[in-house]
């Protein structure tokens, strides 16, 4: 009891801290980040933080500070430094039935009433995200609530409704100032157990219906992800206006290191806004400000991840990428605002996994706790852990703020400080072991306004070391060296040499290849998507949703190889297949020599053919390829086709 008692003291304390708070209007000044002023600018531009987590996370201990190194209410830290909007996320029933919280805040509509508060308090609006789901909900997922399970949908979209008008009069009787209510969490086409638009359209129109009711002035959004997918935002854009869903806004996710270009984005959004006549926003985005964990749990991207690196992992670059996010949207027709993932979501300690464990199990701290298990258990209930975006917070594994966190006020003045190398951008050198190592005497400086310079690197390789990497057979090397104050890496891959063009589909198109459609695939073509390749940003994608529609060979002839022995491997997975008939195979003058079985399984899990011992004569010509037969199942079979390798073979 007295535990409870000490928890509910400094609640109140923490909200008393908040009351005072108000979004900043002037300048900051003294700040050693690098911004360039966004231009026009709106007054009224959401500049918006998600810290769903918040309450969690105070519950196991976490506390924030100022700049000046006093404690202070999260809400007080964020307004003060440009933030005017917070986003909560809502999940129907969050807890097990025992009581015992899946984690991820455990954000049930009351948690999202007291953050809501918190958030009026700093003189600050809310958006309220809701899942429709009991855990998290996103484009690789949409589970239906518990309550509703057997509802069919016209049951289903009246208990929507009377969940959604509930919840809002919650907060609207609390005074919460909400200003936007998604309808849906990265709804990629499924949401709340349902998959076809038919039905889909009926749980929008619901929300909507609500929010209209309960807060007639708050705009309505829909939410999705993955706008890199060449046409889905149109898609679903379309689907939208066809069947007449009320709402105002059309958001997206977008995490730069999976989601393509800043380009690609603003047109797309763009073309949603002019041909429908919404408004457009990004709901998500975050960058790290270091690839180091800081709970013992792992994180999103960090060093060696297979993402997309167009800003260094510094506070610096973590301010520039939000910078440049919040310029794109602003200078996109119909864009209203960027809102930043759990900017708040850090350690929830730094001593053992044992001990942050046992507060991400009591409190919700971490993003999944063991007793997801009975919701989820294909995901939460297997990974369950600590936050995956500590590395992506505003502030350091202690709570104190970083720089970074000013730039939601500086992108409104600009803050012209002279530019100064902030990182050293990776060298990545490719080696056959028959070839010669030579490291670049230079190495690309990462300015603190973005820009690059070409900076004097000194090696630490002997030749000893040399020696023993071309002994090693292929292999991966790290090379440290020194710019100035500033690390650099080379990343050197030693290699056998490979007689394939374009192996790994990094020209972005089928050069050196032949694919034959057998069974009228929906999709079949080189896709650029770095976290669904093996390695590289390129690689070879295919899906379709109807029933045996997947078939087809990809294939590349070899002339005028050496005579001698030869091995022959390549890449695949996917998922959704049902069964199948996949294999590598070689032919020789025409005729199929040899194949070998892969199998096809699911996200991330791939399956390498091999075949070697091929003897290749004078003048013989080589076919290699794989073939791909799938009956699908589900949404419809898929899967990625990466890394193709000849080698010859001693």
């Amino acid at each position: 009891m007295i535990w409870i008692v000490m928890l509910v003291s400094a609640s109140l304390l923490l909200l008393a801290c908040g009351t005072g708070g108000k979004v900043a209007k002037e300048r900051i000044e003294g700040s050693s980040l690098y911004v360039k002023k966004v231009e026009d600018l709106k007054e009224d531009f959401l500049l918006g933080m998600d810290v769903s987590s918040v309450l969690a996370e105070e519950r196991s201990g976490v506390r924030y500070y100022d700049f000046q190194g006093q404690e202070r209410d999260l809400f007080t830290i964020l307004a003060q430094n440009g933030v005017n909007t917070i986003r909560v996320r809502v999940w129907n029933d969050p807890y097990d039935e025992s009581g015992k919280g899946y984690g991820g805040g455990n954000n049930d509509i009351d948690a999202a009433v007291e953050i809501g508060k918190r958030a009026a308090a700093a003189g600050m609006g809310l958006i309220v995200d809701f899942h429709y789901s009991d855990f998290w909900a996103d484009p690789s997922k949409q589970m239906v609530p518990k309550a509703w399970k057997d509802m069919e949908i016209e049951e289903k979209t009246e208990a929507l409704y009377e969940y959604t008008r509930d919840s809002l009069k919650k907060l609207k009787k609390t005074g919460v100032k909400v200003t936007m209510v998604q309808v849906g969490n990265e709804t990629n086409q499924f949401l709340c157990g349902e998959k076809t638009w038919f039905n889909i359209q009926y749980l929008l129109n619901a929300g909507a219906k609500a929010v209209r009711e309960v807060y007639p002035k708050a705009l309505v959004a829909v939410h999705f992800a993955n706008p890199e997918r060449e046409g889905a935002y149109l898609d679903y854009a379309w689907h939208l206006d066809y069947y007449s869903v009320d709402y105002d806004v059309f958001a997206s996710s977008y995490y730069p290191y999976w989601h393509g270009t800043l380009e690609n984005l603003s047109d797309t959004l763009s073309e949603i806004a002019e041909t429908y006549n919404k408004k457009v926003m990004v709901m998500e985005t975050s960058w790290a400000y270091t690839p180091e964990d800081s709970d013992f749990s792992g994180n999103t991207i960090g060093e060696g991840s297979a993402v997309t690196k167009n800003y260094p992992y510094t506070v610096q670059g973590q301010a520039n990428c939000v910078r440049d996010v919040i310029d794109a949207v602003a200078h996109t027709t119909g864009g209203v605002g960027v809102c930043y993932w759990e900017g708040a979501w850090i350690s929830v300690g730094t001593e053992s996994w044992e001990a942050n464990h046992e507060k991400w199990e009591r409190d919700g701290s971490g993003w999944a706790s063991s007793y997801a298990a009975s919701y989820d258990p294909n995901d939460a209930g297997k990974y369950y852990g600590g936050s995956a975006v500590d590395n992506q917070a505003f502030f350091d594994p202690e709570g104190h703020p970083l720089e970074s966190l000013r730039v939601f006020n500086l992108v409104r003045y600009g803050n012209d400080v002279e530019p100064r190398p902030d990182a050293i951008g990776d060298t990545r050198l490719v080696v056959d072991l028959n070839g010669v190592i030579e490291l670049p005497e230079t190495a690309d400086a990462v300015m603190t306004d973005n820009s690059r310079e070409a900076v004097p690197v000194t090696w630490q390789l002997t030749e000893a070391e040399k020696q023993k990497m071309y002994e090693g057979g292929p292999a991966a090397y790290t090379v440290i060296g020194r710019a100035g104050d500033l690390e650099a890496k080379a990343y050197i891959s030693m290699v056998e040499y490979n007689f394939l063009q374009n192996d790994s589909f990094e020209t972005l198109d089928l050069t050196g290849w032949t694919v034959t459609d057998l069974g009228g695939a929906d999709e079949l073509y080189v896709e650029e998507k770095a976290t669904d390749s093996l390695t590289g940003v390129g690689h070879m994608h295919f899906w379709s949703a109807k029933a045996n529609s997947v078939e087809f060979t990809l294939e590349q002839e070899l002339r005028d190889l050496r005579p001698g022995a030869y091995q022959y491997a390549i890449s695949i997975m996917g998922g959704d297949a049902g069964e199948q008939e996949i294999y590598a195979y070689v032919k020789l003058n025409g005729e199929i020599a040899a194949t070998a079985p892969m199998h096809i399984t699911s996200y991330g899990s791939w399956d390498t053919g091999r075949i070697p011992d091929i003897s290749l004569g004078e003048g013989d010509v080589l076919v290699v390829g794989i073939y791909v037969k799938c009956q699908g199942e589900g949404s419809g079979a898929w899967g990625k086709i990466d890394d193709a390798m000849l080698n010859s073979q001693g």
